[in-house]
């Protein structure tokens, strides 16, 4: 018969190996290795914003491909990134920046991703409502120079300049202005209803100077997906200010 000394030492036995096995299946899957990336871009830019990082992947032997997000609705906009992630020969990272962390939050459920990256990105659970979560912190600048022609919108001039791009060169923010593509307004009312990151690798880039989505929000919800998550003195597009970091980040989520 068991005495109240053994009794303890087996019970504290049990509950250590009960926390072990918790921690275990709370940490996240390892990165697979991956050759193939996939951008998505958020509003107010096109597949170029990425251009800066792809060069930088390109050399250094990836299959790079950014998807043209149509800004017009949610489904529309996963439904593009899907038909480029169909395209994949293999284990492919998925990489959203701004409103395309949406589409890297629902499309991210795909067979292929191996890994999903967040940069300056949204990252909302199933079934939230990211507005209603964004308005729990301060409402960030570049919200203000939100403008619309009927149901199409767009960033001011200025609100792009100062709060989109503010640690850009000006003619290279005034370039990027310039090719900005509009959005419908009915995609700002879209809900996923999947979130990959629960059960794929995630890894964030916070920018510590955003004036576009709040840097608070961004670490909670980095830290919120447990994601391996670096942290930039760069403004929302940080992927063109901050290319190597974003690259590396990339890299790693590869598994390379």
């Amino acid at each position: 018969m068991m005495n109240r000394r053994d009794f303890s030492a087996a019970l504290a036995a049990g509950a250590a190996a009960s926390l072990l096995a918790g921690a275990a299946r709370a940490a996240p899957p390892p990165a697979v290795r991956a050759r193939n990336i996939v951008f998505v871009h958020g509003l107010f830019a096109d597949g170029s914003c990425w251009s800066e990082v792809i060069g930088r992947l390109q050399a250094q032997g990836f299959n790079t491909t950014s998807v043209q997000n149509p800004l017009t609705t949610l489904d529309e906009s996963v439904a593009a990134a899907v038909r480029v992630l169909d395209r994949q020969d293999g284990p492919t990272v998925l990489v959203g920046h701004s409103f395309g962390g949406m589409l890297v939050t629902q499309a991210g459920v795909h067979p292929r991703v191996s890994a999903l990256v967040y940069v300056a990105a949204r990252a909302p659970d199933a079934n939230e409502n990211y507005a209603a979560l964004a308005a729990t912190y301060p409402t960030p600048p570049a919200t203000a120079g939100i403008v619309y022609d009927g149901d199409e919108g767009r960033l001011s001039e200025a609100a792009f300049l100062r709060d989109f791009a503010g640690d850009l060169p000006e003619a290279k923010a005034q370039l990027l202005y310039a090719v900005q593509q509009p959005f419908q307004r009915a995609l700002l009312s879209g809900q996923v209803t999947q979130a990959a990151w629960r059960s794929k690798p995630g890894f964030y880039a916070v920018s510590s100077e955003d004036r576009t989505i709040n840097p608070d929000l961004e670490r909670f919800m980095a830290k919120r997906m447990g994601a391996k998550t670096i942290e930039i003195e760069a403004s929302h597009l940080s992927m063109i200010s901050h290319p190597d970091a974003i690259a590396r980040l990339i890299v790693e989520a590869a598994g390379a």
